[in-house]
Parts: structure tokens; C-alpha cells; sequence
């Protein structure tokens, strides 16, 4: 009898030794954070976080604190990826109003460093969860967890993005129209197997974008495993992986994290699905509930087209796994498993084109 495939949990949380591919200068390193972090003091000690598909982040390990370092990868790179800079703005603007994100230190642009652009946050210590069914806890404990996730991707659409200096960050108007194109085209330019779906995706999504944008600060990747818990309560003390956030449409963040509910059970790189789940005993609110409380809480009657969102959502998925694919063919991916994600493009891409379907596509 073979033994169970490790839980996400497992292969993901905690750190390592610093892969060969991703080792850094430590004592050039040491010589900058001591110059340009407020407080900082060695001696220094590197290790790698095991989660994280683009990014390589790093625990910076000192006597009186920890931080955090996310890096571009080495190697051949996708145009505008691993925008580590818009990273550090975001969380920047972010983190003096109260929003819960890391205290940013300082970014590097002087890439002799270590050899490519960084920036150094603080390490938040708390629970990260792997696992969307949540297992092992009670119901009150799950339902909360599920509110707060709630109540904080809200609390950032609520947030007005000019007052707090991020009136550049990106254009308002025409968001769906401009993912569209830039996640088709990391999507060609990553490609490794002719997948029907995405190249009538390519051509139907654009055409039938949903009227009436709103404009936000957007997360873009907004899921459980990209927040902190606290260590004992069911509170998010912070959000991270911020390098694909924008100005954009609040719909297409929140019905990103959404299509957990929707989500394939053979796709989605090894996420679990809540599709299948029996939720109300799990204590998990059902999607309805999920929509009705964000809807409540950013002044919303309701959201119409879902089934456009999910088709857009699932394509758009599709397009961030394959341009992993594409990097472990270039040999630039950051995580040991990111070659599993090919297996999950397809399911991706036919679920987004059943949903199309729904929406009316033929």
C-alpha cells in the first residue's frame, strides 16, 4: 500500500536550506541591511520559505528579529513579472493606514547586491493555512476564519487608492480588457501543449466583458494561503504576495477567490475544492452566504454575470499556471513543486470554457 501524498500543509509551510539555485551573497547582504534597514543587527542566517511559485522569499534569521526578503528570480524572466518594486509600493501605501500588511524596511534596485532586485518586510509570525477545508478544526472556528478572509479582501475594496497615494498604480477603466490580454499573452508565450479551450477563451472573453467597472486597489491573488493568522485567533494580521496587485475592478478580485467554491477537483494545482464539500456541517459558509456578506459590506445588491467572472477567472488561472509551466521549461521557478502545475492548466481551461458556455459563448 503506498503511503498518502503529503497535504498541502506539509509541502508548503516552513522553510529550508536555501536551494543552490536561489543562494545569495549573505555577507554583502549583511553590509546592506545594515545600512538601509532601521534597527537591524547580526549576526545574519539565511533560510528559504518552502511555499511561493515566483518569488523566491527568504527568512532573514537575527538575534533580536526576523525578516522577510522577496526576490526577482534569477535567469530569463516574463515582461513586467515579478514586479517585486510594485510589491513594496503596495504594501508601503498599505501599511500606514491600518490595512494588515507587513512593515515594509527598503527596497534594493542595485542588483550587484544579490543579484537581483529585493525587498526587505518584517516577519509576521502567526498561523499560515494551507488547506481550505481547514481540517482538524470546529465549525465556529472554520466560519470564521472564512468571515475574516471576508470581511479583509472587503475592507481593502472599501479603501479610496488616491487618498493613500496610489493614484498612479494603474489604470482605471478597460481592467477585464487589459488582463485579458496580458495573462493570454504570458499564456502564449509559456504554452507547452495546444489546449482547444484557452484559444476560444482568447477570442470570446474579450468580447463580452460585463458593463459598469469600479476601481480599487486589487490583490489579484487573494486566497488563504496568502494571508497570516493570528496564532490563536481567527483574525488576518496579514495579507501577502502583492506582486500581481493593481487599480482594478473589485468583481475580478473577489470573484477570484470566489471560484473556490467552483473550483475543479482535478485542477487548480492541488487546491482543494469547497464544491463538493458538505459546507453548512463544516461550518464553511456556502457561496451564496460568501457573496451575500461581501456584498453587505462594500454597499453591493448583488453581483450579476458569475458565470462570465468564473469563465474569466478560471482562464486567467490557467494563464498564471502555465507561465509557471513555462518557467520551470526556462528553468526560473521558484518552487520545488511547480512542475505539477502543468496537470492543472487543462482542467483550468475547461472549466473556464464551461462557464463561457453558461454565459452564453458557443
Amino acid at each position: 500500500m503506498s503511503e498518502a501524498a503529503p497535504s498541502r500543509q506539509e509541502q508548503f509551510s516552513g522553510t529550508k536550506e536555501v536551494t543552490e539555485q536561489h543562494r545569495i551573497d549573505e555577507v554583502r547582504l549583511a553590509q546592506w541591511l545594515d545600512g538601509h534597514v532601521e534597527g537591524y543587527e547580526g549576526p545574519l542566517s539565511v533560510r528559504q520559505f518552502k511555499g511561493g511559485q515566483s518569488n523566491p522569499t527568504y527568512q532573514l534569521v537575527t538575534p533580536k528579529r526576523n525578516y522577510v526578503l522577496r526576490r526577482k528570480p534569477p535567469g530569463k524572466l516574463l515582461p513586467s513579472a515579478h514586479a517585486v518594486d510594485r510589491e513594496f509600493r503596495v504594501i508601503s501605501a498599505l501599511y500606514p493606514t491600518g490595512f494588515p500588511v507587513p512593515r515594509p524596511y527598503a527596497l534594493c534596485a542595485d542588483e550587484s547586491v544579490i543579484g537581483t532586485m529585493f525587498y526587505v518586510m518584517d516577519c509576521v509570525e502567526g498561523r499560515v493555512l494551507w488547506e481550505p477545508l481547514l481540517p482538524g478544526m470546529e465549525p465556529a472556528e472554520r466560519r470564521a476564519i472564512w468571515d475574516t478572509q471576508n470581511e479583509t479582501l472587503a475592507r481593502l475594496h472599501n479603501l479610496d487608492y488616491q487618498k493613500i497615494g496610489l493614484g498612479d498604480f494603474g489604470r482605471p477603466g478597460n481592467y477585464f480588457a487589459r488582463q485579458i490580454s496580458r495573462w493570454g499573452k504570458q499564456y502564449l508565450a509559456s504554452v507547452t501543449a495546444q489546449i482547444d479551450e484557452m484559444d476560444r477563451l482568447l477570442e470570446w472573453l474579450p468580447a463580452n466583458i460585463p458593463p459598469g467597472e469600479r476601481a480599487c486597489v486589487v490583490h489579484g491573488d487573494y486566497r488563504l494561503d496568502n494571508m497570516i493568522l493570528h496564532p490563536s485567533e481567527p483574525k488576518c494580521i496579514a495579507v501577502l504576495d502583492w506582486e500581481i496587485s493593481t487599480i482594478g475592478d473589485p468583481l475580478a478580485d473577489f470573484t477570484y477567490h470566489l471560484a473556490q467554491w467552483r473550483m475543479p477537483d482535478r485542477g487548480g494545482a492541488g487546491t482543494a475544492t469547497l464544491a463538493n464539500a458538505d459546507l453548512p456541517s463544516l461550518g464553511i459558509p456556502t457561496e451564496d452566504e460568501y457573496v451575500a456578506a461581501y456584498c453587505r459590506r462594500t454597499g453591493r445588491d448583488g453581483i450579476e454575470q458569475l458565470d462570465y467572472y468564473f469563465a474569466y477567472n478560471f482562464f486567467r488561472l490557467a494563464c498564471i499556471l502555465q507561465g509557471i509551466v513555462g518557467r520551470v521549461r526556462d528553468g526560473t521557478a521558484a518552487s520545488a513543486h511547480a512542475a505539477a502545475n502543468e496537470a492543472a492548466v487543462r482542467p483550468l481551461a475547461e472549466r473556464a470554457w464551461h462557464f463561457a458556455q453558461k454565459a452564453g459563448a458557443v
